[in-house]
C-alpha cells in the first residue's frame, strides 16, 4: 500500500466507508453495467441478473451520494429515470476492469483453494 495507508487500518479511517460503499458486490456490478452507456432503472435490473429492487436502489443511491452516479428523471408518462457514471465515477473503470481481469486469470486457482479448502 502507497505510503500513509496505514490510516485504514484505524476504526476511524474515512476511506473505509467509502470502500464499503464503492466496492461492495452490486456497486461494482452496477458500475459495470454503466460503463458502456446511461441504463435506465429496469435496464439496470434486467441486466443485473440476482439483485433485488431493493439491493440496486440503495446501491444507487450510496453511489449517487458519493458522486460516483448521477440520476436523471425524465418527465413524461411515463416518467423515465436513467442512472450514468459522472467523471468520478468514471476513473473507477480501469481498476475494476484490472481486478475483473484478476479475477477471470485466477479463477482456476481460487476454485481449486476452494475445493481443497472445502474437502472433507
Amino acid at each position: 500500500m502507497p505510503d500513509g495507508s496505514e490510516t485504514v487500518f484505524k476504526a476511524d479511517c474515512p476511506s473505509r466507508a467509502i470502500l464499503d460503499q464503492v466496492a461492495d458486490k452490486w456497486s461494482v456490478i452496477i458500475l459495470g453495467a454503466l460503463c458502456d452507456r446511461p441504463l435506465r432503472f429496469n435496464e439496470l435490473r434486467r441486466r443485473i441478473d440476482g439483485v433485488t429492487q431493493r439491493a440496486l436502489t440503495q446501491a444507487l443511491r450510496r453511489l449517487e451520494r458519493n458522486g460516483i452516479v448521477t440520476r436523471t428523471v425524465a418527465p413524461g408518462p411515463p416518467v423515465a429515470v436513467s442512472y450514468a457514471l459522472t467523471p468520478l465515477g468514471r476513473t473507477l473503470e480501469e481498476p475494476f476492469a484490472a481486478l475483473y481481469a484478476w479475477t477471470l486469470k485466477h479463477l482456476p486457482e481460487l476454485e481449486a483453494a476452494q475445493r481443497r479448502f472445502d474437502a472433507p
